[in-house]
């Protein structure tokens, strides 16, 4: 009878510790699965998260492909329409130097567009015809006149001014062209002479009514002038090749 007793007992109380070692383990199982869907679940989210920023980095890569291509049209089609305005200036800006009715027969643009190499220097009963003009029509100052004496006497010892009044081509230099060759006109400027012998201030006048800007310098009007007006055309032919071009202005 003692020894059932003690069975039952011990029966009872594996029965009580294994419920309560199968609560705990239950419990701790509960936990973890409650853990393993949280952690699916955030799976899940960031899955979306994921697809969505793709989603987002593509039409971004889209766009971005899309507006290399509209630069690349913006810039092929402002190269072609710069090489058309280039390769086709406008009929003003073309004419030829042989056009105009005031040049004199001899100031031909042929001997601007001719080569260096090929320039022969004319005699000087020729080259006195494209000298200056008489002083009596250059407004410039008198302390800048023996600049261009000098040079005409090393180019050309028998060449002086000659008696007829014809003005100069001007449209033979370098930057000027017929609008520029008006306004020129309209201050009394005709001649090669009285480009050469500008000063600071007829300088300054002149770019102050043309609206220029240091253009006068950088074209370097009154060199060239300076050359024309001495008659070097071998000289003025080598040192600025594309005058009386297409290109002249």
């Amino acid at each position: 009878m003692g020894t059932f007793f003690y069975v039952v007992l011990a029966f009872l109380v594996g029965v009580l510790v294994g419920w309560f070692i199968w609560g705990r383990l239950r419990g701790e199982l509960d936990s973890l699965r409650g853990d393993l869907d949280r952690t699916r679940s955030e799976r899940d989210k960031l899955r979306a998260d994921s697809d969505r920023l793709s989603g987002e980095l593509n039409a971004c890569g889209k766009t971005r492909s899309d507006l290399e291509r509209q630069l690349r049209e913006a810039q092929a089609s402002s190269g072609a329409g710069g090489a058309k305005a280039s390769s086709q200036p406008p009929a003003a800006l073309m004419s030829t130097p042989a056009v105009g009715k005031s040049a004199p027969a001899t100031a031909k643009p042929a001997a601007a567009k001719a080569a260096p190499a090929k320039a022969a220097p004319k005699p000087a009963a020729a080259k006195s015809a494209t000298a200056s003009a008489p002083a009596a029509k250059a407004p410039a100052k008198t302390s800048a006149a023996p600049k261009a004496a000098p040079a005409a006497k090393e180019t050309a010892p028998a060449a002086a001014k000659p008696a007829s009044g014809k003005p100069d081509n001007l449209r033979r230099l370098i930057g000027i062209g017929p609008v520029n060759e008006k306004l020129l006109k309209a201050q009394g400027v005709t001649t090669f002479a009285q480009i050469a012998a500008w000063t600071s201030a007829d300088i300054k006048r002149i770019e102050d009514v043309m609206n220029f800007d240091g253009r006068i310098a950088r074209e370097r009007w009154i060199e060239q002038a300076k050359l024309l007006a001495a008659g070097n055309e071998a000289e003025f032919a080598k040192q600025f090749p594309t005058a009386g071009t297409a290109s002249n202005t």
